[in-house]
């Protein structure tokens, strides 16, 4: 991956500035448009059971396509709240490393599937 979350967040904080849509932009709006973003994500996969390498590159494109919505709306909801997300995730990446140590970790049984 090439580039930064900040960057990112910067192109689409004056993509929306640009345009004048700040007003539309408030937490419950974002965090409601991730989730329906996320959930045209799961389209692509809801009666697949496909490998990663299965999939065409036309099919790569448009799930592609759809991670970027829910990336760009849950960068746009972390400026609206001024959350660094790189700082947050290394936080909870180290939160889940105490929580679920390696050893722990690989005993561990799954469930399920």
């Amino acid at each position: 991956m090439k580039g930064s979350l900040y960057e990112l967040q910067h192109l689409l904080d004056e993509f929306i500035k640009e345009r004048d849509w700040q007003k539309y932009h408030r937490p419950k709006n974002l965090a409601m448009s991730i989730a329906i973003e996320a959930a045209e994500l799961m389209e692509h996969f809801q009666w697949c059971d496909k490998d990663a390498k299965e999939f065409s590159q036309s099919e790569k494109a448009e799930i592609g396509e759809e991670m970027a919505d829910v990336l760009h709306y849950l960068l746009r909801l972390a400026s609206v709240l001024d959350i660094d997300l790189y700082e947050a995730s290394k936080k909870k990446i180290a939160k889940n490393q105490k929580r679920f140590p390696v050893e722990m970790a690989k005993s561990m049984k799954k469930s399920g599937c």
